[in-house]
């Protein structure tokens, strides 16, 4: 008789990944739940956070008879997710630390102590996701060591594993997993990607989670918690206070602490105004943020986006875009932000001026003068 598959499942301490652990032991496979500490914090009365979410976690264990674990990257989330979120800041870009957590914690430290301390035939978390590979597609992966460098793909050929959008399409997380390597993603499995939130709820409240089920869903940056986040960016980065500057008539309108706490087309709360502003350019150099009013205002619409070296999750950009330095996709730059049709294009864009970054490529509309609306 074959040995059940072993799975070991991200535990949170929240629904979702109680949820996903569950379906897991219901698919027959041997499953351990491991939580990751990776951010030290206290709330607003003084608990650790991590620790009663630790705590829901072994709990859950509990009720679905699975060994538990629990691992620090406290050390790890400091190097490689905060590090560069101050870093990103203070050069006034605005990163989204979930996608960089996902990268380097979840879909790496944690992916390598599941297979190499754990002895995982692969993992699980509680992401509403879903992938090209069938349960038994994932167990037959292999983790294979392989050269770095340039011409690392010439010793071996492998079918790109797909990252597909959930059947829940309000919450599907797919935003948040765009960077995961295809290491890691070749031995992920995803139990929620075919459920609706509504459902997830259902299973838990019909098999004994009301812990989980009662807690309210965490939402935005993990360590700023319930802090207003200009005084907590404040602790770690200098004030460099500055102006808000029109776009319009180039009147100064207030002053604010910093210009790299905005991002490009977010509301500007500027004091003694009652009608809102929106951030449309930023000027490091003086500390000046440039506003413009109502959020309908051409100088928040650009018809063309230049990013800097891509992370392709097949790990090499499609084939169409290198044989004709153009492609059309449907893209988004925020969470839950609707697919909208794009093209790709590599090289220089007529009307660029400048020379793109190895890697990099232009975003832009099909019609080419139609414009596309700043985040705000």
């Amino acid at each position: 008789m074959l040995a059940a598959r072993h799975v070991v499942c991200a535990l949170s301490g929240g629904v979702d990944s109680a949820v996903a652990a569950l379906l897991l032991r219901r698919r027959g496979y041997q499953v351990t739940g491991v939580f990751m500490k990776n951010w030290d914090s206290l709330d607003e009365h003084g608990v650790c956070a991590a620790d009663r979410d630790c705590e829901d976690a072994y709990k859950v264990c509990q009720i679905l008879d699975i060994p538990f674990h629990q691992v620090s990257y406290v050390k790890e989330y400091w190097n490689d997710v905060f590090s560069d979120f101050l870093n990103e800041y203070e050069k006034g870009r605005t990163p989204n630390p979930d996608i960089v957590c996902n990268k380097h914690i979840k879909f790496s430290c944690f992916f390598h102590y599941a297979v190499d301390n754990l002895g995982a035939d692969a993992i699980a978390t509680g992401h509403y996701a879903r992938t090209s590979l069938e349960d038994e597609e994932v167990f037959e992966q292999k983790h294979i060591k392989r050269p770095e460098g340039l011409f690392r793909n010439r010793f071996e050929v492998r079918n790109a594993v797909k990252l597909l959008q959930a059947a829940d399409s309000f919450k599907d997380q797919t935003f948040f997993l765009s960077q995961v390597s295809q290491d890691a993603l070749r031995r992920t499995i995803f139990p929620l990607g075919g459920l609706t939130k509504d459902f997830v709820k259902k299973i838990a409240a019909e098999n004994r989670l009301h812990h989980v089920l009662q807690k309210k869903e965490s939402m935005g940056i993990c360590f700023v918690g319930k802090r207003k986040f200009e005084n907590f960016i404040l602790q770690y980065l200098q004030p460099r206070p500055g102006n808000f500057i029109s776009i319009e008539d180039n009147k100064v309108l207030g002053t604010h602490k910093g210009w790299f706490l905005y991002t490009l087309g977010q509301k500007a709360k500027i004091g003694g105004l009652r009608e809102p502003w929106y951030v449309v350019e930023k000027d490091g150099t003086k500390g000046d943020v440039f506003v413009a009013p109502w959020t309908d205002h051409p100088a928040l619409y650009r018809d063309l986006l230049r990013t800097s070296r891509v992370h392709w999750i097949a790990e090499e950009p499609p084939a169409t875009l290198v044989r004709d330095k153009m492609m059309e996709c449907h893209f988004r730059f925020r969470h839950q932000m609707a697919l909208v049709r794009r093209v790709l294009q590599r090289g220089r864009v007529p009307g660029q001026w400048e020379d793109p970054a190895v890697g990099a490529i232009c975003l832009h509309t099909p019609e080419g003068p139609e414009q596309s609306q700043l985040g705000h």
